[in-house]
């Protein structure tokens, strides 16, 4: 510390060299199962913004409460080093991405270290070095013995900026942009290589139901994305074509199918164009699938009803997906929305064949559709035998009667492509022979490095002749490499996994480790990733549980998916100039104070604005701390200096009472700020810790506190603080004369009932704020004594019957006990204030213990309204004040 106040870059610097001199957070590897708390590892992008602190600095803090806990604590940074932006970076900047990538890890590193986060940095990663892609490479050639690689054309995403595929995930909003650059994205048919994630769907998504200590909001996210639904398969006849597969989840309405709808991609629809003007110019030109309206063509097509055997037409409409389903839909306009809209528009028959389920035993009333289509389950109508069947009954006995017609399950969720022609990612470890045809690089040959980066247009590798040029690994002929790249969600899919044995060189990562290590015990990062990298870590982690031996089926046992940081309402982004620099704000105030308002401003879940009037109250608030530890360590030594310590003097009684108080607020501070740090609502420890700083300082500029409260207090607080404000809380350990780092220091303990402090809270806090009501109300500018009288015991009583009781006279009931009977008037009058309130109605301290919590903080309403306070019996008030007074408000009289 300075004279001049809180100096906060000495500070900082001083305690982040003597960290890493001793390697306090270093993890060792013998630790059998050590509590893995991870952050998202970050883009290196080139500076951290404040997303990311705000990320790290949540990770940090419980990570440091674990340790402090007495936890072993695995808790390492890597960098996600791999992708587009850098590559374009490197083009702009006439340089190249690796260079470009490892300048930008240099100064995110040095940021993150600044800001004190207690990394063990002897296990960082970086997935764009051959010690690390090789393993990609190694994963993917054993995804292919397993049968989880497929190398197929398809129509694939493209976006025209990044020239580049996009898998669907990478696709957002209605508009389709590309999730990097905002781009509109393209369809385009390309040979691509895949991960048969698919096979896993079922898995995927049963297993979300086990994710307890998942957001519920995630999980949905993930239910949905994979979109199981069940239904029927079946075949529709096309006179030219033969049977065409269809899926309905609602085989129910069979009947009402009046027209027959494909997809503008749909194999037929294609051959059709090449015959029809009018089928191609909507194929090819006009065919909208995100259209505010469904638009389609007809044809001269019609296909047969299997229930019916009723020929309706077939048209090619763009609301219809090639990869929803099976790309044709038998459409039944009476109920079902997009088909309504269409046969509106077309001029098709809407013929309902499901009315509401009718009362008793009236007949079925059909419903109207004209304006809209009824879309609820009910009884059959208008088809033939199965009239009156219900909705469920009906699509058994359908499935079961037509003869093409099956059970089965679609998907939304697609097999992943991970290819991207793009130099900056990990090689396909593929060579193409045109007698063997694609070859895996066998793995001794791994990893198959980049060249050297190459300034071109559209995909450098493929200008990469020399790199290019190989020969077959099975037959030796010329050869070319696979010149495409791995989507970088290959690389996080697994990166957890490699720190647990980063050094590793002939595995990607120690297997019995691993099964000691895993899963991460609390995982941070942002909801934007809850269908990428969330999902295809969970799909990497099963494939590896059932092919390489890990024992672990999930990566992540908890999540926290933290909100962002905007300024006056909006995201902070360059391109809005609204971005606050975390450098300007350590430099002028502190790592500790970015972190400490971060952390308190919300709960890590919420979106927050950032305030500079935010940021410059927590500065003061850890300057005022600063200046209580520094004032009583001075003091003390001073009296230990002299050998004498007036604080040992016999306290009075009024002292040992205001002592109490201290000490009940420390273990309550203790007890509850450790629960809301167990559950990462780090905003409500945070202000528990402060309420107890300023408990500490009105306590010594009001009496001559006891040294062993006031002290225990202090160090209370500087551990509660230690997690979210590690640096300073290191300075205030020391100055305390603590052991060691504060890093390492014990975790404070209470055993405290955390509903009792609520009440007792409660209590103090309703008759200050009672007082204050009186003293405006009567104008009493100066009172020279306050009497506070605590209700009698009779009252509590009747209080506990009125919460348990669920008679409808509750009068009735009181009056049925003698001690309370015998107050007359007084307790029908208290009965029916009882009865009013009824729902409203909660347990207090009893009458005892409301006595002495009242006394204990009298100090507290004396220092305020400047007048003795006398905390009073029911047994020893005057009549007609008690009469005023209730469990939990007593009642109140005010001299002047």
């Amino acid at each position: 510390m300075s004279d001049a106040g809180y100096d906060h870059a000495t500070v900082e610097r001083r305690w982040q060299e003597a960290w890493d001199d001793a390697d306090v957070y270093r993890t060792p590897d013998d630790v059998d199962d050590p509590t893995y708390v991870l952050g998202m590892y970050p883009y290196p992008s080139g500076k951290l913004h404040m997303g990311h602190v705000r990320n790290y600095t949540i990770t940090d803090a419980y990570a440091r409460y674990r340790r402090m806990r007495g936890d072993d604590v695995l808790h390492p940074m890597g960098w996600d080093a791999f992708g587009l932006p850098a590559e374009n970076a490197a083009k702009e900047r006439d340089t190249n991405p690796r260079d470009w990538t490892f300048d930008c890890i240099e100064t995110m590193t040095d940021q993150m270290e600044a800001m004190g986060f207690g990394y063990d940095w002897d296990r960082e990663i970086a997935t764009c070095t051959p010690e690390y892609y090789q393993w990609n490479q190694w994963l993917f050639s054993r995804f292919h013995e397993e049968g989880l690689v497929e190398r197929r054309d398809a129509e694939v995403n493209w976006c025209p900026h990044c020239e580049t595929v996009l898998a669907d995930e990478q696709v957002e909003g209605e508009a389709e942009l590309c999730w990097r650059c905002d781009t509109p994205v393209e369809q385009r048919e390309l040979e691509q290589w895949f991960l048969e994630i698919t096979e896993y769907a079922d898995e995927l998504l049963e297993s979300i139901d086990d994710l307890e200590g998942w957001p519920n909001s995630v999980r949905q996210m993930q239910r949905n994305w994979i979109g199981r639904q069940y239904g029927t398969e079946l075949d529709f006849d096309i006179e030219g074509y033969g049977s065409v597969e269809a899926f309905t989840t609602r085989v129910d309405t069979i009947h009402g199918a009046t027209f027959f709808a494909l997809a503008p991609d749909h194999p037929i629809s294609e051959a059709l164009a090449e015959e029809d003007d009018e089928i191609h110019e909507f194929v090819h030109h006009e065919a909208d699938p995100e259209g505010d309206e469904p638009n389609g063509v007809e044809t001269d097509l019609t296909a047969t009803n299997p229930a019916t055997g009723e020929e309706i037409p077939v048209y090619v409409a763009d609301f219809v997906l090639s990869d929803v389903g099976t790309g044709a839909l038998m459409a039944v306009p009476a109920h079902d929305e997009r088909d309504h809209a269409f046969a509106e528009k077309m001029e098709i028959e809407v013929r309902p064949v499901i009315a509401p389920e009718p009362e008793d035993d009236a007949e079925p009333t059909a419903p109207d559709v004209e304006e809209e289509a009824y879309t609820e389950d009910g009884v059959l109508i208008n088809s033939g035998e199965y009239d009156g069947l219900d909705s469920e009954t009906a699509r058994d006995r359908l499935t079961e009667d037509i003869e093409s017609a099956e059970w089965t399950e679609q998907y939304q969720l697609r097999d992943w492509g991970i290819s991207r022609q793009r130099y900056w990612g990990t090689p396909i470890p593929v060579v193409h022979c045109p007698d063997c045809g694609p070859v895996m690089v066998p793995d001794e040959d791994l990893p198959v490095e980049l060249p050297e980066f190459i300034n071109t247009t559209g995909n450098p590798l493929d200008a990469a002749e020399e790199w290019k040029q190989t020969s077959c690994p099975e037959c030796g002929a010329d050869a070319t490499r696979e010149t495409d790249t791995m989507d970088t969600f290959v690389d996080s899919s697994w990166y957890f996994l490699r720190y647990v044995s980063p050094d590793l060189e002939d595995a990607p990562f120690d297997l019995e480790r691993a099964n000691d290590w895993m899963p991460v015990d609390q995982y941070v990062g942002g909801i934007e990733h809850a269908v990428m990298h969330l999902l295809y870590s969970r799909f990497f982690t099963k494939v590896l549980a059932d092919h390489e031996g890990l024992e672990h089926r999930e990566p992540f046992t908890n999540l926290l998916a933290q909100g962002m940081v905007q300024l006056e309402g909006e995201k902070m982004s360059k391109s809005k100039g609204n971005v606050v620099s975390p450098q300007r704000i350590v430099e002028e105030y502190g790592a500790d104070t970015a972190r400490l308002f971060m952390m308190q401003a919300a709960q890590p879940e919420r979106d927050f604005d950032w305030s500079e009037e935010g940021v410059q109250s927590t500065y003061a608030f850890l300057e005022r701390l600063q200046g209580m530890v520094e004032e009583y360590a001075a003091q003390r030594a001073a009296e230990d200096a002299s050998g004498r310590s007036p604080r040992a003097d016999e306290p009075d009684g009024d002292d040992d009472a205001i002592a109490s108080y201290v000490d009940a607020e420390i273990d309550a501070t203790i007890a509850i700020a450790s629960e809301e740090y167990d559950d990462l609502t780090f905003n409500k420890a945070l202000r528990e810790t402060q309420d107890l700083t300023r408990t500490l300082r009105q306590y010594a500029t009001h009496t001559d506190p006891h040294a062993e409260t006031y002290e225990r207090g202090l160090s209370a607080v500087v551990r509660l603080l230690a997690p979210v404000a590690p640096h300073i809380a290191e300075e205030l350990h020391d100055e305390l004369g603590g052991e060691g780092f504060a890093a390492n220091a014990e975790w404070p303990t209470a055993d405290v009932d955390r509903d009792h402090v609520a009440k007792r809270r409660r209590l103090v806090e309703n008759t200050r704020e009672d007082i204050r009501d009186i003293v405006d109300v009567a104008g009493i500018e100066d009172p020279t004594g306050i009497e506070v009288v605590v209700a009698p015991e009779w009252k509590y009583d009747a209080l506990e019957i009125a919460i348990e009781s669920d008679a409808d006279n509750l009068i009735g009931e009181l009056m049925q006990e003698s001690h309370i009977r015998e107050r007359g008037d007084a307790a029908a009058d208290y009965g029916q204030d009882l009865q009013a309130e009824r729902e409203a109605l909660s347990m207090t301290l009893g009458p005892a213990d409301e006595h002495a919590a009242l006394e204990s903080a009298a100090w507290l309403i004396e220092r305020e309204f400047d007048a003795p306070v006398r905390v009073v019996r029911a047994d020893e008030a005057d009549d007609d004040v008690l009469g005023n007074a209730e469990p939990g408000r007593p009642a109140i009289e005010i001299d002047d």
